[in-house]
């Protein structure tokens, strides 16, 4: 999909080109998907206000090289990483930078072989399969791994430097993980860090953030939190950011799971009793204060 910029008399309008591309629209449902996250959202819009403009340069005539557009998302589990790099390849798509709204994510354990030989048809596999959207490599420090000197990592990172560079019209990587590993992994491997353009770090959520996430996540399956559970929710937010392994959001809806289990499991000790919608609805707190969390 190329968007194609009107001229009139050697200008161009920015505003509809930026209609005509869709982005308000991606943009909007990146604003109904995650809470918070505005330094995120901001630098989303910055760059694509720069490809905008790119486009815009190119139906003037002014050519230059292509932007680079590899990225890199830093921050901690659950922070909206994956969610936003989705986004980015539907504006990448829209303006035209890529062929396809296409995401493939992977890991190190789908890029390393375990033997000799093993590691480059994997990596080309991956390649090939993201080839004209966007390459999503979550913990990407684990493919360097400098104290095993018997590690492939390095193999699979020699050809992703390559097609970096020789497909970056055709191909967007995104890598992401916790920022401090990440910054390592750029020092280790500056060919790498000379190939990302855009660094894009997610901030941690909020007590309250997450207990709006929390509120979304329920809506989408029809469930509710009544008065008391409200508060329960709340207190166990506060709890369980304080503890070992919190992971944003994605700890949030690991606890609605659970909360869904026991309210299940209530209902069902009725005994036959007669269920009607506001119970198969509601989440009460006891479904959320049965949590080991309290206990702890």
């Amino acid at each position: 999909m190329t968007i194609l910029a009107e001229v009139h008399d050697e200008t161009v309008d920015l505003q509809a080109l930026y209609k005509q591309a869709g982005i308000n629209e991606t943009i909007e449902t990146l604003d109904r998907e995650l809470v918070g996250l505005v330094p995120v959202k901001t630098r989303i819009r910055e760059i694509a206000a720069l490809l905008l403009v790119e486009s815009a340069r190119r139906a003037l005539g002014m050519q230059a090289s292509p932007p680079s557009l590899h990225m890199s998302f830093t921050g901690n589990p659950g922070t909206g990483k994956t969610t936003v790099a989705q986004r980015m390849a539907e504006i990448l798509h829209q303006l035209g930078y890529i062929r396809r709204n296409h995401v493939v994510s992977v890991t190190r354990d789908d890029l390393v072989g375990q033997y000799i030989g093993h590691t480059a048809p994997k990596t080309k596999e991956i390649l090939k399969k993201a080839m004209g959207g966007v390459l999503f490599i979550d913990e990407a420090y684990y493919l360097y791994r400098p104290e095993n000197e018997r590690d492939y990592g390095q193999e699979a990172i020699e050809i992703l430097l390559q097609v970096m560079e020789e497909k970056r019209d055709d191909l967007v990587v995104i890598l992401a993980g916790y920022k401090d590993r990440m910054d390592t992994f750029f020092k280790s491997n500056p060919g790498m860090s000379s190939r990302v353009a855009h660094h894009v770090d997610f901030p941690d959520y909020g007590a309250a953030e997450l207990l709006s996430i929390a509120e979304r996540m329920l809506e989408k399956m029809n469930y509710r939190l009544d008065g008391p559970a409200e508060q329960a929710l709340s207190d166990y937010i506060e709890r369980r950011m304080r503890q070992p392994h919190f992971s944003n959001a994605r700890s949030i809806r690991n606890a609605l799971d659970r909360a869904r289990l026991r309210q299940a499991n209530r209902l069902f000790a009725g005994r036959g009793a007669p269920v009607d919608r506001a119970a198969l609805e509601t989440i009460t707190a006891e479904d959320i204060r049965a949590s080991r969390v309290f206990s702890q």
